[in-house]
């Protein structure tokens, strides 16, 4: 993945727009790294807390700390959870970036995810990643969750990446679970993608700044940073895999990803 540098510039399920709104277990202080916003479109795409788990946690890396990430030499077992049918989740060998995780959701079964570190409500981090879906049917599957809990009663996953159709999209969700779409772009099968975001956790000052293919995305609205829901209930963690019932197989490759101080730091494993 291409370092991608942060701008100095600041952004049953009802559907709002982005302007209504605007307005794990250590709190870190982000650094600011200058670069420029790629263009985005009418939909907001672009052109172009240590962890309470198993796991490498505050590592030195370039230009920062990483707070932590999953060994993949160890397996599956550096994750805190696998919520996985067995057999389905593990180390698979990919051509472009050599060991890789491999969540195979196959059809009619729920999800294929791993759980990731716990969060602290006002804390600030970064994280990087990058996927390579394969989704075998038109429905939506989350690949990318903050999620919260309990469930019932909240937010539920204030923040969520999800793949569909042929594009991949970043929504909030408000603590009444209101969907707020934020950001997306095309993407298709078999095709590597990196993310990165720089997540403040907060229940209504919560903020999100997104980094996709290394360039620093503008939001529907054409800011660079959303401000609302990112955390809520009590206890936020994270998710990386495929979720959403169906009838097809969903397969979601993902480099480890890195909780960091930096971007820089975030990125560099991706």
């Amino acid at each position: 993945m291409s370092r991608a540098r942060e701008t100095r510039k600041s952004p049953r399920k009802t559907v709002v727009t982005v302007g209504l709104l605007a307005g794990l277990t250590t709190a870190v202080a982000a650094l600011a790294w200058p670069a420029a916003a790629g263009p985005a479109d009418a939909k907001g795409t672009s052109q172009a807390a240590p962890a309470n788990g198993p796991g490498v946690t505050n590592s030195s890396a370039p230009s920062g700390k990483v707070l932590w990430t999953p060994d993949i030499k160890a397996g599956p077992a550096t994750f805190p959870g696998v919520q996985c049918a067995k057999g389905n989740f593990g180390v698979a060998s990919d051509a472009v970036k050599g060991k890789v995780w491999r969540a195979r959701q196959a059809g009619g079964q729920e999800r294929c995810e791993v759980v990731g570190p716990t969060l602290k409500s006002g804390s600030t981090f970064y994280l990087g990643w990058s996927s390579k879906i394969d989704i075998r049917d038109s429905n939506s599957r989350y690949v990318f969750q903050l999620k919260c809990s309990p469930s019932s009663g909240t937010a539920n996953h204030p923040i969520e990446l999800d793949a569909t159709n042929g594009r991949i999209r970043l929504q909030s969700w408000t603590y009444k679970h209101v969907a707020v779409p934020l950001w997306s772009a095309p993407v298709r099968n078999g095709e590597w993608h990196s993310y990165a975001l720089k997540i403040h956790a907060g229940r209504t000052d919560g903020t999100i700044e997104l980094w996709f293919d290394g360039v620093k995305q503008k939001f529907a609205n054409g800011a660079t940073k959303y401000t609302g829901t990112t955390y809520d209930g009590t206890s936020d963690y994270l998710k990386w895999g495929s979720y959403h019932p169906s009838t097809g197989d969903a397969t979601n490759l993902f480099t480890s990803p890195r909780m960091a101080t930096t971007l820089a730091a975030a990125t560099a494993g991706s």
